[in-house]
């Protein structure tokens, strides 16, 4: 029987096997055209990881306040945006250069915000309650595996 996303975050022998299998299993389990892993650096929200049709903000870092990621990790839930270039919670100058039409972002909460897995959709698209119960169910099992190696993750925010 294969292994279930659970046991293998569980086996991680890295934080980068863990980032790996957080994103992979998120864009493919939404069938979504891109995700990603991003964690709380300070005030800052760090794009740590990407699994995406084109490049998105791996290794980039923007303001908590300021970031649909940050936005989910501060009111600690999950938020769908059908069509990005609508919400005034996303910065436009940061999405408009990507493919990136609708997203759905939940934050990981060990029990404070750690960071947060975003899936990204070229064309509008209405996130499903099964889509949102996935990527939550993903982002409590990461944040176990990432807690397991304090020493790759970024400083924690201010964020509570």
């Amino acid at each position: 029987m294969p292994e279930t996303t659970t046991e293998r975050l569980a086996g991680a022998a890295t934080l980068e096997e863990v980032q790996r299998i957080v994103r992979t299993t998120a864009r493919s389990a939404l069938v979504a055209h891109g995700a990603t892993l991003v964690l709380l650096d300070g005030d800052l929200c760090y794009y740590a990881d990407e699994d995406s049709m084109s490049p998105l903000w791996k290794g980039q870092r923007f303001p908590a306040a300021n970031c649909i990621s940050g936005w989910a990790m501060m009111n600690r839930q999950t938020v769908a945006i059908k069509d990005i270039r609508f919400d005034s919670r996303v910065p436009q100058e940061a999405y408009r250069p990507t493919f990136v039409r609708s997203l759905l972002m939940a934050p990981i909460l060990r029990p404070e915000p750690i960071g947060a897995i975003g899936c990204y959709w070229a064309v509008p698209h209405t996130a499903t309650p099964a889509e949102c119960e996935t990527l939550e169910s993903l982002a409590a099992d990461a944040g176990e595996a990432l807690e397991r190696f304090p020493e790759g993750l970024p400083a924690r925010g201010f964020i509570s």
